[in-house]
């Protein structure tokens, strides 16, 4: 499954919270270069990428080796949930519906 995310959190920091967030879900990184990291477990593999978009945001993308939304789909989408607080820490999500 592949998922992305913009942030205005910029690539350095991206790769510094991913390094703690996924090696606390049992994962293990391997640096492909200093902005991409494949992270290997149980969940599955991974691969995450960043790069300047537009010169204001950081694209986020992440590839996973899983079909449909597994736990490790999930996780990533909680690693774009912090990004955001990370952005913007005063936002209070709500439900869209």
């Amino acid at each position: 499954m592949r998922l992305f995310h913009r942030t205005s959190v910029a690539p350095a920091t991206v790769i510094a919270e991913a390094d703690r967030f996924f090696p606390a879900l049992g994962l293990t990184a391997q640096a492909r270069d200093d902005r991409a990291r494949t992270f290997t477990g149980q969940l599955g593999t991974m691969t995450l990428r960043v790069r300047m978009e537009g010169g204001h945001y950081t694209f986020v993308e992440v590839d996973t080796d899983q079909i449909g939304e597994s736990r490790l789909d999930k996780n990533v989408k909680k690693f774009f949930v912090a990004l955001h607080r990370m952005a913007d820490p005063t936002h209070a999500p709500t439900a869209g519906y």
